[in-house]
């Protein structure tokens, strides 16, 4: 009994050592070639397979998408320790299952054992993770990063598989595990350094841990264009952000290609500089997420730069039927729309924001611009457009966001910030933002009784048909107490905001921006 339990131990700080050894290894990838390890490759596999409102709940359960994101690693972390110790524990107990074996048949069992292990648990971990092995931080294509990635997968369980065999044979010599401790011997120097080992990794992958950590997108992710000091044009530091990943890319230029491909006669394989050389376009353009309340400020206007992506189609020669295209991302994020908003003259591929390189948050070297669309079809960090004859659910589709994806005519106040009372017969300036896509705003008109009566607010910046619309409305209250101010806007056509409130669930929110003023004397 005793001598198992011995094995059992020295069995345990082997795996302890394989996996911390291979922590350090995939750590490694991840920061140099931009390979996802599988603790964070495994969270961008289920989120898309969650239903939107168990999603949600999920967000509101844990605290929001960066808790989340922090437990879902933190978490996977942990099973891959204990994943990684157990598995050392098998393997002794293979090894030491029969006490009369001889040396050489220990080594047998052991090493067909590690070798069907490594390439058992390799072969599921493609099976499972295979849609989100086109994920290369780097910038690499799906088609040369999957290949990249596979092999990364190989090497980081080939590397615990192989520590696992030398670290016990290191340990657990036969006379050791048969004698020694079986006799009530001391514990041999060998278990004390192998114990150092795992220390010294552990401080290894616990120093990358830190670093990956110093680049993550807890600090910015969800960050919002709030303030009363809003302007026409969103400076970059101020644009909102929204993200799915842990870890944004960090893309090479020099290693980056975007492909066109799919159902086209002449697949295209663009490098950033054969992009910057082509007809350029410049173009302000309003992002908006779908997850924009009411009132809500994931909002912002830049002007782009970058090429029209009809010209990169046509270049390819697109077959008879194609319906939509696929939109790739670096962090195997996908999204699609329609093939005739592809061939508009205002959809980019983007690799300018306000004069200069867009951004590593913003998806630098190129992020797709589809004005009108929700902000989770302008692919940002994308490698990939694919043409397709059929339809195709994106990342965020699948969970059973939209199906209407066309931001609907919105308006919104932003100054002044009501927290503080106004004052009978002193002038306020109401401003706000309006914003009706691929059309453009028309007028404004502000209710300042709560929607019994509406009076025309000043355009102060037009915008353009694809980009939002600032305007201003002087009010001297003329007695005090409080006022709910309404804000609606009506597009070129004609048509005016809905006035019926909607969840952002599935298709967006809509409905009138509402604000309570406070006047007193």
């Amino acid at each position: 009994m005793k001598r198992w339990l011995w094995a059992l131990v020295t069995g345990l700080l082997s795996g302890l050592v394989a996996i911390l050894l291979m922590t350090v290894v995939s750590l490694t990838l991840r920061l140099l070639l931009g390979i996802s390890p599988v603790v964070e490759a495994v969270p961008d596999r289920l989120a898309p397979t969650i239903e939107v409102n168990e999603f949600l709940s999920l967000l509101r359960r844990y605290g929001g998408y960066n808790r989340l994101k922090q437990l879902g690693v933190g978490s996977g972390l942990l099973a891959q320790v204990v994943a990684g110790t157990l598995g050392g524990m098998a393997f002794a107990i293979v090894v030491e299952a029969r006490a009369g074996a001889s040396r050489a048949a220990r080594r047998r069992r052991g090493f067909w054992f590690a070798l069907i292990g490594v390439l058992s648990v390799w072969v599921v971990t493609l099976i499972v993770l295979w849609p989100v092995l086109t994920a290369n931080f780097r910038g690499l294509p799906p088609s040369w990063a999957r290949p990249l990635v596979i092999v990364g997968l190989l090497l980081t369980y080939a590397v615990y598989g192989v520590t696992v065999v030398l670290t016990y044979r290191w340990i657990a010599t036969r006379q050791y595990i048969r004698r020694e401790v079986g006799g009530g011997g001391p514990i041999p120097r060998r278990a004390v350094l192998a114990l150092g080992l795992g220390g010294a990794l552990a401080l290894g992958s616990g120093g990358l841990l830190r670093l990956l950590y110093t680049r993550a997108t807890f600090s910015y992710d969800g960050f919002r264009n709030r303030g009363v000091d809003l302007t026409p044009i969103t400076p970059n530091d101020r644009f909102y952000l929204v993200t799915k990943n842990v870890i944004d890319p960090r893309v090479a230029k020099s290693a980056w290609r975007l492909q066109i491909t799919g159902a086209v006669e002449n697949p295209r394989t663009y490098g950033f500089d054969d992009l910057a050389s082509m007809p350029s376009v410049t173009q302000a353009t309003t992002l908006m997420c779908i997850s924009n309340g009411v009132g809500d400020s994931l909002i912002s206007n830049a002007v782009w730069k970058g090429v029209r992506l009809r010209d990169l189609i046509a270049a390819s020669v697109p077959r008879p039927g194609v319906v939509e295209v696929v939109l790739h991302g670096a962090d195997a994020y996908t999204d699609t729309f329609e093939f005739s908003k592809a061939l508009e003259p205002t959809t980019l591929a983007a690799y300018a924001m306000n004069d200069v390189p867009i951004p590593d948050r913003h998806g630098f070297p190129v992020r797709m611009i589809v004005p009108g669309k929700f902000g989770e079809k302008n692919v940002k960090w994308v490698t990939r457009v694919e043409l397709v004859t059929e339809e195709v659910k994106g990342f965020y589709e699948q969970q059973g966001w939209g199906p209407d994806f066309n931001i609907p005519i919105r308006t919104g106040f932003y100054a002044p910030s009501f927290s503080d009372p106004l004052r009978v017969g002193a002038t306020v300036t109401l401003r706000g933002w309006a914003f009706a896509p691929t059309e453009g705003v028309a007028r404004v008109e502000i209710s300042l009784d709560g929607g019994r009566s509406w009076q025309r607010a000043q355009i102060d910046d037009p915008g353009t048909p694809i980009s939002w619309t600032f305007w201003s409305y002087a009010w001297r209250p003329t007695s005090a107490g409080s006022f709910q101010l309404i804000a609606r806007a009506v597009d070129t056509r004609g048509e005016m905001q809905s006035a019926r409130g909607t969840s952002i669930v599935p298709s967006g929110a809509q409905g009138y921006h509402r604000v309570t003023a406070r006047v007193v004397g």
